[in-house]
């Protein structure tokens, strides 16, 4: 017999099921810990509350266990998008600006050149051909 007066192990309570819900927050704990997604040092809790609730006798007593778990949140990720209508349907459009400047090409890592929106530029240019479009820049055929 154990020499303690109130002789209640938390592993033990419930044939060791308070234990196991505890590994279980605490698995989910320590997943969100490693996430990249969530920042390092933010804080994460787990909160065991029991709840006691005797009889009229005050002899028995009904354990309640519930278990409330903070993690971390998720950063966000934030970019830029460009939005305009079409001049010839008068759709409005929006498409992620991939260059960090409106109107700038870029190189991707495939070393192809990319508008701001990441569309290759040789398929704009023949799409242009084929619509007998005029390049300003470039003067009519």
């Amino acid at each position: 017999m154990s020499d303690k007066n109130i002789d209640l192990p938390l592993s033990e309570l419930a044939q060791g099921a308070i234990q196991e819900k505890l590994d279980y927050e605490l698995q989910k704990v320590f997943d969100n810990i490693h996430d990249l997604n969530t920042k390092a040092t933010d804080k994460r809790t787990v909160t065991i509350k029991l709840d006691f609730i005797p009889d009229d006798n005050r002899q028995t007593v009904n354990v309640d266990s519930s278990f409330t778990t903070k993690l971390a949140n998720v950063t966000g990720v934030s970019t830029t998008v460009l939005t305009g209508k079409d001049l010839s349907s008068g759709n409005v459009q929006a498409k992620e600006l991939k260059s960090n400047i409106p109107g700038q090409t870029f190189f991707d890592n495939d070393a192809a050149i990319k508008t701001d929106v990441g569309e290759p530029v040789d398929v704009i240019e023949k799409e242009m051909q084929r619509k007998n479009i005029i390049d300003l820049q470039r003067g009519s055929n």
